[in-house]
């Protein structure tokens, strides 16, 4: 089994696009989506359009979670009422009934935080001084007690990394698709830093029980994003696109 694995598109069509071309010349048949393909500050609507219609095994993630509890009534950020405000029903919905875990033909599991929680970090743990720190191997396993697939897919701190635990279990985060760097306060405030703007996802071959990723970096127009995220109001995103750096 041969898959393109990707995740935290943040509805960045240019970045998506370029991911996508090189899937193709890589002559990758099969894509799995780790979610938060929309929330960001870019028209989402050709990324939702293109999600809903490749039919792609797909997980929520909590932006994508966040947007729904937004439509019902929750108190929303400025960058999801942004995004909501381009989204119609069909998006919605496709949204509300993504699942938070997926199996994947009894190979692979897929969520996009941990299996029990979408916004907390499987591989990485924010720290006091606001830097992301690896989690241990057995920090990792503990976290995935009672899970046997042989190949853990997880995203959300948009760091690409990959993990191989005691027991032969492969765990891979891809990285971002659309947002290569960014800052947050939950569960306490931390900066995650790529240190360049490229577009990232992950390209997993497994072989009876054995895993073995690629982590891959793709150029694309990353100034025309940055533009547009300014455009929109958002400088913030803009310096993140540009630089792959919050500071």
């Amino acid at each position: 089994m041969r898959l393109a694995i990707l995740a935290d598109i943040h509805g960045n069509a240019r970045a998506l696009d370029a991911v996508l071309a090189d899937v193709s010349r890589r002559c990758v048949a099969r894509v799995v989506n780790l979610g938060d393909g929309l929330y960001g500050p870019f028209d989402p609507r050709p990324v939702a359009e293109h999600l809903i219609e490749a039919g792609w095994p797909t997980v929520a993630g909590n932006e994508d979670r966040i947007l729904v509890e937004a439509v019902d009534g929750s108190a929303a950020s400025r960058t999801a009422r942004f995004t909501l405000d381009q989204l119609d029903d069909r998006h919605i919905e496709w949204l509300r009934v993504l699942p938070r875990t997926r199996d994947i033909e009894g190979i692979a599991l897929a969520f996009h935080g941990t299996p029990n929680d979408d916004a907390r970090c499987l591989l990485t743990h924010p720290t006091q001084d606001g830097s992301m720190r690896p989690v241990s191997e057995k920090e990792v396993a503990a976290e995935l007690v009672g899970i046997d697939a042989p190949l853990i897919l997880c995203a959300h701190d948009h760091m690409p990394r990959g993990v191989e635990l005691a027991d032969g279990r492969t765990v891979v985060n891809p990285g971002s698709v659309g947002c290569p760097a960014y800052s947050d306060d939950t569960p306490i405030p931390h900066a995650v830093e790529n240190g360049t703007p490229h577009a990232r996802y992950a390209i997993v071959t497994s072989d009876e029980g054995l895993a073995q990723a690629e982590l891959v970096a793709v150029p694309f127009d990353w100034n025309a994003a940055a533009d547009e995220a300014r455009g929109n109001g958002f400088p913030d995103w803009s310096h993140w696109l540009r630089t792959g750096r919050v500071r």
